[in-house]
């Protein structure tokens, strides 16, 4: 048997952090048994759904890199299939014709509640003859669901569940106007799409039921269902914006990873010994559902950010550059070549993409700089003598990191100083802060030419403006 996934989102607003969770488990599962993933577009929600939702999904499941085989299947498109297989469930005696009012199954409702019983309908059309229907009602197909005994599903997550058939009621597969219900839709498609393993939340459970009894109708092998718990907030609610960002969309205008988000996502709710940090290969390698808990898992945004750092530490200096490029101004693009010789150092103290946008700002400004007000107090008189002594001895070193720092060690050792007392005036008049990667390789990314000017620029600044004790 070749194992066949699928995701299948309703497009009514942006993806879902615990939907891509879905869909990656959907997408490792298949890749592990040298399967197929699919994607199915749940569209038949003509109120709720939306173009740009569609977009959304789309590109938010590419950006993580969890893209479908094959084109993805529009659900709504599918309505004259659907409409034929409840057809044939009716000819064939296992579904019959409904012609309840609205305000007859409004009515059924409140009974039930006024009776303390789950609203189900009573089945009052069930065996009755066509011929009684009123004028003018369009029916509805109904399932004829088997009134004894257990519906027993055998969740590759949850384990053996089972709900007795009299807990279930003759539900609706094509309403009046001839459109599918959600239960009946994705029966057929899945059917038809040759779905062999249906991963998706534990919310789905119920619904699984009723499936697997339209499955049964019309004699078709069902897939087997592995039910995933949901996702939590810490405080194991469930996760919604007072927690923090819940779309994909959020999580990459933070500044994350795709691969971050994709380990974090795996190690919520599965597990494999002691692994952390595991890429996509090793991922496929060792994901089966066997390592999926019962338990809701919980969103540690604190975890996710350490483990993005720890992924930024390994991304290619290059595409890191354009990240950062592309969230800085316009002139962003004319510093490339200066982000992309400090990356390695700065890569290193940052643990989103938006905090190595910000610490990599400097190197886009052109002298005079903004002083932050510790920076400014960094530039004494003396420190701004200090500095205009230093200029010449770096305009004769040759313009690498190593040269540099001894140039630094031997003019500190000439003056009486530590390195400390040279180097951090000069991070305030270079970076405009008094925190930024080692003196040497900020130095050796500005280059000769920017660094003269950045230190002329503090030299020529007023002395007024940083007087202080010399």
């Amino acid at each position: 048997m070749t194992v066949r996934t699928r995701f299948a989102p309703s497009p009514t607003g942006t993806l879902h952090i615990g939907s891509a969770r879905t869909a990656l488990f959907n997408y490792l599962f298949s890749r592990h048994h040298a399967g197929t993933y699919l994607l199915r577009i749940e569209d038949t929600d003509r109120a709720r759904n939306t173009e740009e939702a569609i977009r959304a999904i789309l590109e938010g499941l590419a950006w993580l890199g969890i893209s479908p085989d094959e084109p993805p299947v529009f659900q709504s498109t599918r309505e004259a299939r659907h409409a034929e297989v409840a057809r044939a469930m009716l000819a064939a005696g296992r579904a019959y014709l409904c012609y309840c009012t609205a305000a007859e199954l409004a009515d059924m409702r409140a009974r039930a509640e006024a009776e303390g019983r789950p609203p189900r309908y009573d089945g009052r059309w069930r065996d009755r003859d066509p011929a009684e229907a009123p004028p003018g009602v369009q029916p509805a197909i109904r399932i004829k669901a088997p009134r004894e005994g257990k519906t027993v599903i055998e969740d590759l997550v949850q384990g053996t569940v089972r709900v007795a058939n009299a807990e279930l009621d003759d539900m609706i597969i094509l309403r009046g106007n001839a459109t599918p219900t959600y239960q009946h839709a994705v029966v057929v498609d899945d059917h038809d799409m040759g779905i062999t393993h249906v991963i998706r939340g534990d919310d789905h459970l119920t619904n699984a039921f009723r499936q697997m009894q339209i499955y049964q109708a019309m004699g078709w092998q069902p897939p087997r269902f592995a039910h995933i718990p949901l996702i939590h907030g810490a405080d194991g609610a469930k996760l919604s914006k007072r927690h923090g960002a819940q779309s994909v969309v959020e999580f990459r205008e933070l500044g994350f990873l795709p691969e971050a988000i994709c380990n974090y996502l795996l190690r919520l709710g599965w597990g494999h010994g002691d692994a952390e940090v595991l890429s996509r290969e090793e991922a496929i390698r060792l994901f089966d559902l066997a390592g999926v808990g019962r338990a809701a898992s919980r969103m540690d945004y604190a975890k996710l950010t350490h483990l993005n750092a720890v992924w930024l530490r390994r991304a290619d200096d290059s595409r890191l550059t354009a990240e950062v490029v592309e969230r800085l101004d316009g002139r962003a693009a004319k510093a490339a070549e200066r982000i992309r010789a400090l990356m390695p150092a700065l890569k290193a103290r940052a643990r989103t993409l938006n905090e190595l946008a910000a610490s990599a700002a400097f190197l886009t400004l052109a002298p005079p700089l903004p002083m932050e007000p510790k920076a400014e107090a960094l530039l004494t008189p003396a420190a701004r003598d200090m500095l205009a002594e230093l200029a010449p001895v770096l305009a004769a070193v040759e313009f690498i990191s190593p040269a540099l720092a001894a140039a630094l060690r031997d003019f500190a050792a000439a003056h009486g100083e530590k390195l400390g007392a040279i180097a951090q005036p000069l991070r305030a008049a270079l970076t405009g802060s008094t925190s930024s990667p080692p003196i040497d390789a900020v130095l050796a990314a500005l280059g000769r030419e920017e660094t003269l000017a950045r230190l002329a620029a503090v030299a020529d600044a007023p002395r007024s403006l940083n007087a202080g004790p010399c």
